[in-house]
């Protein structure tokens, strides 16, 4: 199994920054991609930013204000949330796809993180 740790949301004033951390551990043969989903109060979880192969992938509503990054030897994932918005408010979820030990012929399983409570609010 493939557990996922997250860490560093809050509350913050609008203009503030926040880092969120996900950490992956458990039988984990490879990842193939980390990353952010969030979801408001009334919304649907979107996706915030990913990344797969050293390569990222933002939404339009944060390009240029966040930024993902991601420590292989960790199997951490770090995402740096500069400019916040009171619209930036929500749960924030890790996801990672992942390939554990157990897994045959290469297969996939997505596991997701707990979450972890952004508010921006003065």
């Amino acid at each position: 199994q493939v557990q996922l740790v997250e860490s560093g949301g809050g509350l913050v004033q609008p203009g503030g920054s926040l880092r969120l951390s996900c950490a992956a551990s458990g039988t984990i043969r490879r990842i193939n991609a980390m990353g952010w989903y969030r979801q408001a109060p009334g919304k649907e979880r979107e996706l915030v930013a990913d990344i797969r192969s050293d390569t990222p992938n933002y939404s339009d509503s944060v390009k240029g204000r966040f930024a993902i990054s991601g420590d292989n030897a960790k199997n951490t994932v770090y995402l740096q949330m500069n400019s916040l918005k009171p619209e930036d408010t929500a749960v924030y979820y890790c996801r990672a796809i992942v390939q554990t030990l157990q897994s045959p012929g290469g297969i996939t399983y997505t596991y997701w993180g707990q979450g972890t409570q952004v508010t921006v609010s003065s």
